[in-house]
């Protein structure tokens, strides 16, 4: 069939024009009809033979229906040949898999088929196959999900889609593409933390008994901070200077007349708040009489010997009471009472120094008769260099070569009394000299030339209970054993010390042996001693 062409003498559309010509006025309503034209008739396209139809008056075309139709409308009629071909080709699209369509759509909606995010499509309205396949019929349709999902044959691998499978098949397994991927959860390194946080309800009385703790922990880097605070101050220094010459000349701490010591500051209930943090507590194996004088040999020295402050430093555990009639003061190192400050806070609260002039003072002058008969001194015998081996439920006394205080025992006529604090080590965990013993040698060296050590150690702290400086919570039970009877001798021989000496050991190892499965349940070793 021969395409028609439009005629060469168009009608004019100007007024003037179509005036000259005769020809009647062409109106806004007669481009509307041209426009509206349908598009069977605009392309000239039949169904069987591309005969052209009238739609405005449903009659056949004759010879003056076409040329009315020329000259209202005149177009370009394109004759489609390929009619077949289309068919064919539709018929192919037909046939083709849906396996691919799952493959475009997935494409266009950013997802691979491995699930990763790919590029977004170029034309954001782009036409899914569907559409295409469906063009010439003019309806869109959407397959769903539920259309989609696939079975494959396992003979002749074509693709069957299965609508009536669905529902059974999205209850049992997530369809693919639709997993919920979250990332790391905020905040999750502090759950999986070891350090435990104290919570922010904790009772009163134990934030006291934690201050009480933290104070006698800090009381020596407090009071030198201080002193230097106010020696920052020149107001100051008029008062600084005659109380630095009084600490250098002042003999107190050995003098044993004790006349610094405040029996109220030592009965404070504050004091009772920093036993019963632990909890510690006292007790007595055997009354002691108060007419003689005593050497209370404490162990072990643990790492700061709270122990051995609450139970005789203070009242808080009911000394007096106890042992009725008997004065003890607690010793320590001279130099701690040449700290400004610090040392007259030890001499209100009734500590000595424990060098050899202070213990003769201490138990021959004073007491009922004015020779010491009812004083006591409480001396840490293991001294720094035990502190060395304050490990965690087990117990290692440095006390072979400890022969001492049994001299100074035997020179005074004061009877020798052993006290083994339960829980003593387990306040504070240190580093093992055996897997640190460079560091254990460093810590030898720094006693022997300065006289104290420096223990490696960490507890809890004031709102944790993992990383500090503060003691755990630990039971504490300081168990006084029976006295070791002494005779007085002004230059006691060798033999005599160490019959007395071993008499002393023999008792603290009975004293581990009574009480151990009371006091020392998660023990890891037997009482052992060294050097």
């Amino acid at each position: 069939m021969a395409a028609v062409s439009a005629p060469l003498n168009a009608e004019p559309a100007l007024p003037e024009e179509r005036v000259k010509q005769q020809l009647p006025p062409k109106t806004y309503a007669n481009a509307a009809d041209e426009e509206n034209v349908p598009a069977e008739d605009a392309n000239g396209i039949n169904g069987t033979n591309g005969a052209n139809k009238t739609a405005a008056n449903g009659t056949s075309n004759g010879p003056s229906g076409d040329v009315k139709k020329a000259h209202q409308a005149p177009v370009l009629r394109i004759v489609d040949t390929s009619a077949p071909a289309a068919e064919e080709k539709e018929g192919t699209k037909e046939n083709r898999p849906q396996y691919e369509r799952q493959e475009s759509k997935h494409e266009y909606s950013a997802t691979g088929l491995d699930e990763t995010p790919k590029s977004p499509p170029r034309y954001k309205h782009r036409k899914s196959p569907s559409q295409k396949s469906n063009g010439s019929s003019g309806s869109q349709h959407n397959p769903s999900t539920e259309e989609k999902i696939l079975k494959t044959n396992g003979t002749n691998g074509t693709n069957v889609t299965t609508q009536n499978k669905v529902a059974g098949d999205i209850g049992n397994k997530t369809v693919k593409g639709t997993e919920l991927v979250s990332g790391r959860k905020a905040g999750q390194r502090w759950h999986s933390s070891g350090i435990r946080f104290a919570p922010l309800n904790v009772p009163l009385q134990r934030r006291l008994q934690t201050l009480a703790v933290l104070f006698h922990t800090l009381c020596i880097a407090l009071s030198v901070s201080i002193f230097f605070f106010l020696c920052a101050v020149p107001l100051f220094w008029p008062l600084l200077i005659p109380y630095m010459i009084y600490c250098m000349a002042s003999k107190a701490s050995t003098s044993g007349t004790l006349s610094h010591r405040s029996d109220f500051l030592r009965g404070l209930p504050f004091w009772s708040l920093f036993a019963s943090y632990f909890p510690a507590r006292l007790h007595r194996t055997q009354e002691l009489p108060p007419t003689r004088k005593y050497i209370f040999g404490y162990h072990p020295h643990g790492i700061i010997s709270h122990g051995a402050f609450a139970a005789f430093g203070t009242e808080a555990l009911g000394f007096s009471q106890l042992f009725p009639g008997i004065r003890n003061t607690l010793l320590t190192l001279d130099s701690n009472f040449r700290i400004p400050i610090y040392r007259d806070y030890a001499l209100a609260m009734g500590l000595a120094s424990v060098s050899k002039e202070s213990c003769e003072n201490l138990l021959s002058k004073g007491g009922a008769n004015k020779e010491g008969m009812g004083r006591a001194i409480t001396i840490v015998v293991g001294g720094a260099r035990e502190s060395l081996d304050a490990q965690p439920y087990s117990l290692r006394l440095v006390l072979k070569r400890r022969k001492g205080f049994v001299k100074m025992a035997i020179r005074t006529g004061a009877d020798l009394v052993p006290v083994l604090a339960f829980g003593e080590n387990d306040l504070y965990d240190q580093f093992q000299a055996a897997t640190h013993p460079k560091i254990h040698k460093f810590q030898l060296l720094v006693k022997k030339l300065l006289g104290f050590t420096i223990p490696l150690f960490h507890a809890r702290g004031v709102f944790n209970y993992d990383v500090g400086l503060m003691p755990y919570r630990r039971p504490l039970d300081i168990v006084v054993g029976r006295p070791v009877m002494v005779a007085q001798a002004a230059n006691p021989k060798q033999e005599d010390i160490d019959r007395v000496h071993e008499e002393y050991v023999t008792e603290l190892e009975r004293l581990w042996d009574t009480w151990k499965d009371k006091f020392a349940t998660q023990r890891k070793s037997e009482l052992q001693f060294v050097e």
